[in-house]
């Protein structure tokens, strides 16, 4: 390789000049580039975990509510109790407690409604005020 020197620089070669040179002024930029980017990664990352929880609390609400719907049809004595139950016996411990479950007999069909708290970010620890219901209904058996 030949390099040729000038008043302040030198020319040819592959780097092209010394670390003082423009060229050499870049390096270490893509590492604080990331390190900017990174808390946007990790609250994009947040935000995408709270929405599959807001999406499992919903899918949770719907099948407590079928199933409390489920026994209190069957059910020939305390259809109210067997509804409850029923309903809170599929829900993960995290969600058990923030269950309210209604149930009821309704023109030949029995209804049972059931509100489940969103949680934040982990369940069990903290929940949001708002709440996500289920509701279903099934027949009246005999």
């Amino acid at each position: 390789m030949n390099v040729e020197w000038t008043a302040d620089r030198p020319t040819g070669g592959r780097s092209g000049g010394l670390p003082g040179d423009r060229r050499f002024g870049d390096r270490g930029q893509t590492a604080i580039e990331f390190l900017g980017v990174t808390p946007l990664i990790i609250l994009l990352l947040v935000a995408l975990w709270q929405c599959a929880l807001i999406g499992y609390t919903f899918s949770l609400a719907g099948h407590a509510a079928s199933e409390g719907a489920r026994a209190g049809t069957s059910a020939e004595y305390f259809s109210a109790w067997a509804c409850e139950e029923a309903a809170g016996d599929d829900l993960p411990r995290a969600w058990a407690g923030a269950a309210d479950t209604r149930c009821q007999a309704e023109y030949g069909m029995y209804r049972a409604v059931v509100e489940l708290k969103v949680p934040v970010l982990v369940p069990g620890v903290l929940n949001f005020p708002m709440t996500v219901e289920g509701n279903a209904a099934s027949v009246k058996e005999g």
